[in-house]
């Protein structure tokens, strides 16, 4: 909910905010003359003028009050506040500060939602399927003779033209490609289809009219290549050396293999279904949810999403500009994209907090001790050490555990 609070600030205290404002200011001024911090203030404003002094005055008195609000008033904001300045000279301040507090939300039906939990089935072709995935991991690649198809891999020499001349990375030697990747522009990889070993082709193509480069957007370019082999992949018989190869524990046949994967593809499931039920239990529970979440709560949670995820594309060595760049978008369209997300989390987040204050949820500094020790024995890691590892602090650590036991709450009472 939003707290509107008015500030005015005039006579002596304004006054001596701008007498202040004015030595901080000239201390640092540089005025022919008069030494840092000695010139008179009516010299000082000839030159600077009068808006930087009262703007320096505000910037304090806005600071101050500010505090005020939040320890003497009790306000404690959830974003950042906006602050307009609705009047300001010689004589008077006049701010406005819009805070923005914790919505007032009630808690309607959180019990006996009857929401219908999954089974997990495993069929016969997704085993056959991860296992063909299996297979191919321990393919073998070997040259070929004949023409290349879809699906061989190809190492060619290739260089780009445009209007007769090489564009920039436009060229590579023992390139190598699979066929049927899409790793290239449309038609590249389709254009080596049939091809013999030693043969070249001059490929006349179209760059697409999002492609990322400026200069090369919707142009008409010409690649010569020269294929210098055709490799396919061939897959390993299920037999005695595979199985070696494959180094899984008691998984000597065919039938134990199949036996694993169907195993490991429920338990796959079973996790799945799991984050499903507990996504559509806070779903059905949020709808009875009573009060208005305001969107500054919701942009900033929008915001920590887009920090977040640009975080982990500079921990791979992309930066914000690059992504952005790469992925032909903006920071702008990327939040809009976040919103209806960020709008899940921030109220799922305020339902779970209120079936912890209607179920009395109490999590001791035992029960964090234990969690800790719980990642510590599974993680291998030290437990002095979990929480940074998990960039997290003991505090937010403790209340995800409340969070938890909150949807346990609505999983038993389901």
């Amino acid at each position: 909910m939003k707290k509107e609070i008015s500030y005015k600030a005039k006579g002596k205290e304004w006054e001596e905010a701008q007498n202040k404002a004015f030595e901080k200011l000239n201390k640092n001024a540089k005025i022919d003359g008069f030494r840092p911090g000695k010139a008179p203030r009516s010299v000082f404003e000839k030159k600077y003028g009068k808006a930087d002094i009262m703007m320096e005055a505000a910037d304090k008195l806005i600071q101050a009050k500010y505090m005020d609000i939040i320890v003497k008033d009790k306000v404690a904001p959830v974003v950042e506040p906006k602050v307009d300045i609705v009047k300001v000279d010689d004589k008077e301040l006049e701010v406005k500060f819009t805070i923005v507090t914790r919505p007032e939300v009630t808690l309607g039906e959180y019990k006996n939602l009857k929401v219908k939990k999954a089974t997990p089935k495993v069929t016969k072709e997704e085993i056959n399927h991860r296992i063909e995935h299996l297979c191919e991991d321990f393919a073998e690649i070997v040259s070929k003779d004949g023409k290349v198809e879809n699906g061989d891999i190809v190492i060619i020499d290739f260089e780009g033209f445009k209007d007769g001349v090489p564009f920039e990375g436009g060229k590579a030697e023992n390139y190598q490609l699979e066929i049927g990747s899409h790793s290239f522009i449309p038609g590249f990889e389709e254009g080596l289809v049939g091809m013999k070993k030693e043969e070249s082709k001059d490929l006349e193509l179209t760059f697409p009219e999002d492609y990322m480069a400026e200069d090369l957007k919707g142009q008409k370019v010409i690649f010569k290549v020269m294929l210098h082999d055709i490799k396919k992949r061939v897959i390993p018989e299920m037999d005695k050396e595979f199985f070696e190869d494959l180094n899984m524990k008691g998984i000597d046949s065919k039938e134990k293999l199949e036996e694993e994967v169907k195993k490991e593809l429920t338990h796959q499931k079973e996790h799945e279904i799991e984050n499903k039920f507990t996504e559509d239990l806070l779903a059905a529970a949020a709808k009875n949810l009573k009060g208005e979440i305001d969107e500054e709560i919701i942009d900033k949670e929008a915001d920590n999403m887009y920090h977040t995820f640009m975080d982990r594309m500079t921990m791979q060595g992309i930066t914000e500009e690059l992504y952005l760049q790469y992925a032909n978008t903006t920071k702008e369209d990327i939040l809009s994209g976040m919103k209806e997300e960020a709008s899940k989390r921030v109220k799922y987040g305020y339902l779970l907090e209120e079936v912890v204050k209607a179920e009395k949820i109490k999590v001791t500094e035992k029960d964090v001790d234990k969690r800790l020790g719980e990642i510590a024995k599974e993680y291998k890691i030290d437990k002095d050490k979990v929480l940074t590892e998990l960039n997290v602090s003991r505090e937010d650590f403790k209340y995800n555990i409340e969070m938890e036991k909150a949807i346990e709450v609505l999983k038993e009472n389901n």
